[in-house]
């Protein structure tokens, strides 16, 4: 059975689940209301998914071409990283715009965020995330998200009404199945810290948070989801084999060895694949030279229709 069938019957069967768990609460007259509405919610969910897997059943087919474009790739899971990029803390702001966008529009589609590491900014802006996304060809829909995106507005700190421009970085990392990349322990740079972010007195008294840096890429990988630095550890590790996977696939080189450091993003305004343009209420793709109008709508997850015509457009130009 396919992964994709595989994570279908799974999510069904939490779903019913669930269903059988509010349905006892029924019972309960101070909760039934509550109850109710959440079955609603769950049972739209469940037919949802059914559906799904019946099509594919009865067209006999599994995974589209630009879903299975390597058997090495989990097409359910990513690692999405941001990073805000050149502009302070306009920039780091627009990050968690991002997030907010990525988030909001994963929700719809019943995708699950796990937060896996987070340093914010003075602003409340995010400066570094790593976030683990689950969910139906989550994949497909944000590969072609990795790159620099440059916002142009005036941020809510200019007093003279100045137009600045700032850019935030989007990494998105496939989980890849059993892939020997042969990284060497020597190249391996381990630092560890105490996570300030939620998780209890453990968590943020013990240094359990972990900063993995590969050196010969100056590739960072930052994790402190879980309580044991061993735990962080092992899922860094995992993460870091992921990001150089995808740095080997995009400049066609077989071994770590062979990558080119220079061609890594900067997060530089010219390196650029999209930009936020807020005064004239447009957002343009510089690959596919398009443009959307509607930015409030598609910052709050309204990107569907962006998001479908870069993943044609760009599998056709492959």
């Amino acid at each position: 059975m396919d992964e994709t069938k595989k994570y279908l019957k799974s999510e069904i069967e939490k779903l019913e689940k669930s269903i059988g768990e509010y349905q006892a609460m029924q019972a309960d007259p101070t909760l039934k209301n509550l109850a109710e509405d959440e079955i609603k919610s769950l049972q739209s969910q469940k037919k949802s998914l059914e559906e799904s897997l019946q099509s594919m059943e009865n067209t006999g087919s599994t995974e589209t071409s630009a879903t299975n474009d390597n058997n090495d790739i989990n097409p359910n899971m990513v690692i999405l990283e941001i990073r805000a990029g050149t502009g302070g803390d306009e920039a780091t702001l627009f990050a968690r715009e991002l997030y907010k966008m990525y988030s909001r529009y994963g929700e719809k589609h019943n995708w699950v965020f796990t937060e896996l590491f987070l340093s914010e900014g003075d602003a409340n802006g995010i400066k570094t995330l790593s976030v683990e996304v689950k969910g139906l060809r989550v994949y497909e829909k944000l590969k072609n998200e990795s790159g620099v995106h440059r916002v142009q507005r005036v941020p809510v700190t200019e007093s003279g009404g100045r137009i600045h421009t700032s850019t935030a970085t989007v990494a998105v990392l496939p989980d890849i199945k059993k892939v020997d990349l042969e990284i060497r322990a020597d190249d391996l740079k381990w630092e560890f810290f105490r996570s300030g972010g939620k998780g209890g007195q453990n968590v943020n008294k013990v240094s359990t948070a972990v900063r993995l840096i590969h050196i010969p890429t100056q590739s960072v990988v930052e994790c402190q989801e879980e309580r044991s630095q061993g735990k962080n550890r092992e899922k860094a590790l995992k993460i870091l084999h992921s990001k150089l996977y995808t740095i080997m696939h995009e400049q066609n080189v077989k071994h770590v060895t062979d990558i080119r450091t220079n061609m890594v993003g900067s997060g530089d305004r010219s390196e650029k694949i999209r930009t936020y343009n807020y005064p004239q209420d447009r957002i343009t793709d510089h690959r596919l030279n398009k443009n959307w109008h509607g930015i409030n709508i598609m910052m709050n997850g309204g990107i569907d229709n962006m998001l479908d015509e870069c993943s044609k457009s760009l599998l056709l130009a492959q």
